[in-house]
């Protein structure tokens, strides 16, 4: 947090900003806070960090201190703020783990709204009681008696804002003194010279001196600019508008336009209230607070709204000290008018508008908060006074091409006109012609982005028109009668978005009577170091203290996708500044052979590289931005090789695989089809996923003697982080020592790829004999690491007429990328999971594994069932369509029963997916829904309701060991073989060892897991660790409880203390009879499964593709739950990373194979506005588990893939909406269900207008197809 004083407000303005864009230098005269300075774990909390802990707000912790510091901001400038207060607080805030909705139930208790969120639990006889304030909207809901929530608000320390920390007094301006101003602050750096003026002739000065100086605000365009000066000028009112300093912050222009929209008659301040419209979207509170006005970006729509209104602006030529005046063009050309050689931009002017004159603004992005825009417009029409005939129009668009565009053909062609039908007719004709973009042209989305220039000026129109309506009574001018109404079903087209507060239930199973007080198990703990995540003490590998004589590597990696390597030249680096060396693959002292399954890697690429990003050597420096620096110095020389080979598309043409293609088969095809009443074929794609935990992948090495190597790494396997670096340093592995005290995420991405950092750091620890550290920046960790497999698949399906499916023949093909990694794996579980939860008597899967030119992919959370179950997911709806039967009928007739066989033979034994259904159904009221979701489509065109439930079955398996010590004072040290990633493992761990020791939890410590104390473990990953680490930790307090026995019994009466002597046991625990060939398809792949269900309804805008996401229910089964608090985050926070899998998060390539969506600026995944408005979670109850520890089961992926509900809800409204165009049957909708392609999916006279996509683009999708691809129907045969 960033304090200043404000003069003209007499007042200290507290901003939350991002530190890493803030600076140091630009803090002259501020006050900064950090999260360690509002409190600490050993000295007091503040009731911020202290609330968000006990709500069960932080996971992974490593976003933690961010929201703590936002919330206090807010509370600093407002300590009794509402809900739309906490909401635009968070708009820059990202999670990973949560889902959110803890983190907002924890900060609304200081809103000045009661606590209205849900925290819904049962009674072990008296079944779920649910709290119903602020959660129905027009649903009942059966009611239950009450119960202990989550958490108690009651017992939260109490805020009081008069006890804050005081702003420094000798920081407050004081009056300027008589005589001269103070020159220029100035800053020297090693490379950089900071210059602050305090005077606008002095900053005149600077600029000629200094011509090629960058003129730095906010310095939010960091990546852009080299920071040199800095100005800032505030606001002030005028008769006919208000004139901005160019510097002042985006906040503050907020501030003002509302003041003004507040105080002035409504039809002047349309342009106020169009540009506060799109503040609303643009970045987060975090960047507004620092940005100005003339450093947007390049698609920011308060250009276009400067240029349609005539706003002025306001410069300086420091050539010639002449002001100019006058109306400008913005555009996004605006970065060099306004930073390059020919002005600096002083103030800008917002005028007023004059009555007659309507204005209106429009934003598409990806995203809806805090998001870059695809397509932006601004719109401004006069008409001639007491008519609705065209006076004036001004139509402007942003992203269809490299500057604002005007569209002065179709304007000129409508002045003159009336504005009703005739006018759209001509506009939308015209703006297809006119609004063209090529093929190739950046950005890709060719296609959607025209229909948008059409889709948007239909929305502006229909706005006009309503506005007519309530000033222009029914007018006969030029003899003609015309009428000014807009029909009720088109209303909804011109509704702004309104935000709702979340609302959710939370619904458990409650311990049963008499359990111990002490015993913790089932009980919703908090998380062990939520605290200290909370207060920043929480320590991950990049917070340990640099050691004396610490290098840093930065990695040299590869600029092509697949060529020759014919000369690399370091010689320019090895002389740069702090250089230490320059180590590359002839410098490996073992193998330079690596992999985590297959050993078909290189530690360092040698003679040809295979995907952009490919690591081909490291500089080790004495800091970080000196390797960076000396590593970008690094030149290679390639020579191209053919083929490339990047979508899955290209790799099917090219035969590119990887073998074995594996094949699951139960049953006679021939014959299910044969019985089959209709045959449906098909094919879906489904795209990759960034990982993007927020923790990325990073490494400190310190060389020992004798060879040995200790390692701290941010790994979800220490084991096999242990053996690949002992392979390439050629040494043994027990002189290798790795550990992990917790990850900041981890969701697969640091299971297998961690070892190719933490191998080239151990590697340069060992040459050079020093401590050596490394943790990659966003963008690179994006490059080289690899993702989800995007997966491509071809069906044919044959089923009865009334939805029973019989046969089903299904290829998978997965892009695994440059090297196979973990990939044979993973297509095995989406085979295993090729049915999802419905019975198949005739069933065949294969799985192709495509060699391609990209980083390799790997593990993330699912593993390969998400891929799976949504193809069947997929044609399950198809078929709902085809036959015109309810969807939730067709699933539910094929719902696999108790003793049914998988098609891999495993008995379905203990099966609970009727009764997670039937509650489900119930709980979301589904049928209700319906209903009302009918009605409503019935009544609006441009909006649609969509409505959709599915089932997972998840399969579980794994290994797992524990170690745990009691020391003769009585406490306890456990340390497993898992690591700690957010998913509150080690608390559940000590919840296990606490009952079975029987001793208060706070007596037992996890300091962390290291193959010195449990070797030879399994990633954790597949869900499985609380099921297998807790057995093995149970059965090692077992043991240890059984030589404590004979003590007890001579000392009955006597305490823990009294009974304890120094005692240690190490058991491992594996689960029994487990293994599969899929040569002879027999076996028993999985100990047993997780089932659940959801529910979801969407509302889709059915002219740009946004939708918001109505409501959800889940029911999960989780078995007995070790702790309902974490398993429920762990459903919320799946399901979340869901919704950004099934329909945002997209990663694109361009032709050449390098990543385009490197880093948050472009890749985009859920945010606070992304939550349901209502969600409900309920863990079924009275489902034991007796195959896992405590009768639990596991819970960490088996949610993920019930946000498919969500994109088959899009699906759903999809198919609404192409019914009003007579469109019938069957329809494609791929994932991401993007708003691109929902919007391209409803097809309209807009689209038909536009025509279809290109067919190769700037930019590439790898699932399967490149460019856009079509959506359409899918063939049947029947």
């Amino acid at each position: 947090m960033v304090s200043r004083y404000a003069p003209r407000q007499q007042r200290v303005v507290h901003s939350s900003v991002n530190a890493c864009l803030a600076p140091v230098c630009s803090l002259h005269l501020s006050a900064v806070t950090t999260v360690e300075g509002i409190g600490s774990v050993a000295r007091k909390l503040h009731p911020v960090q202290e609330r968000i802990a006990r709500a069960h707000g932080s996971q992974c912790g490593f976003c933690t201190p961010g929201m703590v510091m936002s919330m206090y901001a807010l509370l600093r400038n407002n300590p009794c703020p509402d809900m739309s207060h906490l909401e635009d607080a968070f708009q820059g805030n990202l999670c990973r783990c949560t889902g959110y909705r803890p983190i907002l139930e924890g900060y609304k208790s200081f809103t000045t709204v009661t606590h209205t969120h849900t925290h819904t639990h049962t009674h072990t006889h008296t079944g779920y009681r649910p709290i119903l304030e602020g959660y129905n909207v027009g649903f009942s809901f059966v009611s239950a008696p009450q119960s202990v929530p989550l958490f108690q608000p009651s017992e939260f320390e109490p805020f009081d804002p008069t006890q804050e920390v005081i702003y420094p007094p000798e920081l407050m301006l004081a009056p300027a003194p008589p005589g001269p101003p103070p020159g220029p602050l100035r800053f020297q750096g090693e490379r950089v010279e900071w210059l602050q003026p305090s005077t606008l002739e002095q900053l005149l000065v600077l600029k000629e001196h200094h011509p090629q100086a960058k003129v730095v605000v906010g310095n939010t365009e960091v990546g852009r600019y080299c920071p040199s000066v800095c100005l800032s000028v505030s606001p002030s009112l005028c008769l006919s508008g208000i004139v901005f300093g160019a510097a002042c912050s985006l906040t503050c222009v907020g501030e003002e336009l509302k003041r003004a929209v507040a105080t002035s008659p409504a039809h002047q301040t349309q342009v106020f209230q169009a540009v506060l419209e799109q503040l609303r979207w643009f970045a987060g509170l975090q960047i507004r607070n620092v940005a100005h006005l003339l450093t947007l970006d390049v698609y920011s729509m308060l250009y276009g709204i400067l240029w349609d209104v005539y706003s002025m602006l306001y410069g300086i030529l420091w050539d010639v000290y002449s002001m100019l005046y006058g109306m400008y063009a913005m555009s996004t050309v605006c970065y060099m008018v306004c930073y390059g050689m020919s002005a600096v931009w002083f103030m800008v002017y917002y005028g007023m508008s004059p009555q007659w004159q309507f204005v209106s603004a429009f934003k598409q992005s990806p995203r809806r908060e805090d998001d870059i825009s695809i397509v932006t417009t601004a719109m401004n029409v006069t008409f001639t006074p007491g008519t609705s005939v065209v006076k004036e129009l001004k139509l402007s668009y942003g992203g269809m091409g490299p500057t604002t565009v005007l569209a002065e053909t179709t304007a000129s062609k409508l002045v003159g006109r009336l504005w009703g039908e005739e006018l759209l007719e001509v506009a939308c004709s015209s703006l297809a012609e006119e609004m063209t973009l090529d093929p190739s042209a950046p950005g890709g989305m060719v296609t959607y982005r025209r229909t948008l220039t059409l889709s948007l000026f239909y929305k502006f129109y229909l706005t006009v028109l309503q506005k007519l309506a309530a000033e222009v009574r029914p007018l006969i001018p030029y003899g003609r009668p015309i009428q000014l109404a807009l029909g009720s079903d088109r209303l909804s087209a011109t509704e702004l978005y309104h935000s709702e507060t979340p609302t959710s239930v939370q619904l458990y199973q409650d311990v049963p009577e008499g359990q111990r007080r002490e015993d913790v198990v089932g009980r919703p703990i908090m998380h062990l170091s939520a605290l200290q995540q909370a207060t920043g003490e929480a320590v991950y590998v990049d917070d340990i203290p640099l050691y004396q004589n610490e290098l840093y590597v930065a990695l040299v990696t590869s600029s092509r996708a697949h060529a020759r390597i014919l000369s690399i030249d370091s010689s320019e680096a090895q002389l740069m500044p702090g250089v230490e060396a320059c180590l590359f693959a002839d410098d490996v002292p073992g193998s330079n052979i690596t992999g985590p399954a297959f050993l078909d890697e290189t530690v360092l690429a040698q003679d040809t590289v295979t995907c952009v990003g490919h690591i081909m050597g490291v500089v080790v420096a004495d800091t970080q931005l000196h390797a960076q620096r000396a590593a970008r110095a690094v030149k290679v020389s390639y020579q191209d090789l053919s083929p490339l080979i990047l979508t899955i598309q290209e790799a099917i043409a090219a035969q590119s695989f990887y073998q074995p293609i594996r094949t699951l088969q139960r049953g006679n095809l021939e014959e299910g089809f044969q019985l089959a009443d209709h045959i449906l074929e098909g094919e879906v794609h489904m795209g990759g996923q960034e990982h993007f935990y927020l923790e990325t992948h990073v490494t400190l090495a310190v060389p020992g003697e004798d060879g040995e190597m200790e390692l701290f790494v941010s790994t979800q396997s220490t084991a096999k982080t242990q053996s690949l670096v002992a392979l390439a340093l050629g040494v043994p592995a027990s002189r290798v020592v790795v550990r992990v005290k917790r990850m900041g995420g981890g969701f697969g991405g640091k299971e297998s790829r961690s070892t190719l950092l933490s191998t080239v750091v151990a590697l340069s620890a060992q040459r050079l004999r020093r401590p050596v550290r490394c943790q990659l920046d966003r963008d690179q960790d994006m490059v080289a690491t690899g993702g989800r497999h995007p997966f491509y698949a071809r069906y044919k399906v044959g089923f009865q007429k009334s939805g029973k499916v019989l046969a089903l023949d299904v290829s998978y093909y997965g892009n695994a990328g440059n090297s196979m990694d973990l990939s044979l794996s993973i297509m095995e579980r989406a085979l295993f999971h090729m049915e999802n939860s419905y019975s198949i008597p005739h069933i065949r899967g294969r799985g192709f594994l495509c060699k391609t030119h990209l980083p390799s992919n790997t593990a993330f959370r699912g593993f390969g069932g998400p891929q799976g179950m949504l193809v069947t997911e997929s044609w399950m709806s198809d078929v709902a369509l085809e036959l015109g039967l309810p969807a939730e009928k067709v699933r539910r007739v094929n719902l696999y029963q108790q003793g049914e066989l998988t098609p891999y033979g495993q008995v379905l034994d203990r099966l609970t997916l009727d009764r997670c259904w039937d509650q489900c159904l119930q709980r979301s009221q589904y049928h209700q829904r319906r209903e009302a979701l009918d009605q409503y489509n019935s009544q609006n065109r441009w909006t649609k309701r969509g409505l959709a439930i599915i089932p997972t079955k998840f399969g579980i398996s794994f290994t797992a060991g524990a170690l745990v010590h009691i020391y003769t004072d009585g406490s306890v040290l456990l340390t497993h073989g898992g690591t700690e990633m957010g998913q509150g493992l080690h608390t559940k761990m000590v919840q296990v060892a606490s009952r079975v020791l029987g001793v208060a939890s706070s007596q037992i410590h996890v300091s962390e897991t290291s193959t010195s104390t449990v070797p030879n473990t399994s990633p954790t990953a597949a869900s499985a660790s609380s099921d297998l680490n807790g057995a093995a930790v149970k059965n090692a307090c077992e043991v240890l409880r059984k030589r404590l026995d004979p003590y007890r019994t001579q000392n009955p009466k006597g305490s823990w203390e009294d009974w304890v002597l120094f005692c240690n046991a190490y058991l491992v625990f594996r689960t029994p009879d487990l293994g599969y060939d899929f040569e002879t398809n027999s076996g028993r792949p999985f100990n047993y499964f997780s089932y659940g269900v959801a529910c979801s309804e969407v509302e889709v805008d059915c002219l740009t593709g946004s939708h918001k996401n109505l409501h959800t229910t889940i029911v999960m089964d989780v078995g007995n739950s070790l702790n309902p608090a974490i398993d429920i985050g762990q459903v919320e926070g799946g399901f979340l990373q869901g919704v950004g899998l099934f329909t945002l998060e997209e990663l694109r390539y361009s032709p050449q194979g390098a990543l385009l969506t490197q880093g948050p600026g472009t890749y985009k995944i859920p945010a606070f506005g992304d939550i349901p408005s209502q969600l409900v979670v309920s863990l079924l109850r009275d489902a034991p588990n007796d195959k896992a520890v405590y009768s639990s089961k596991a819970v960490g992926e088996p949610p993920l893939f019930l946000a498919a509900s969500v994109l088959l809800a899009l699906k759903d409204a999809v198919v609404g909406a192409r019914l009003e165009a007579g469109l019938s049957g069957p329809c494609r909708l791929d994932s991401p269900a993007t708003p691109e392609r929902v919007r391209l999916a409803c097809q309209d006279r807009f689209t038909a207008l536009v025509g279809p996509p290109p067919t190769r683009g700037q930019w590439v999708r790898v699932s399967g197809f490149s460019g856009l691809g079509s959506v359409g129907s899918v063939g049947s045969v029947g």
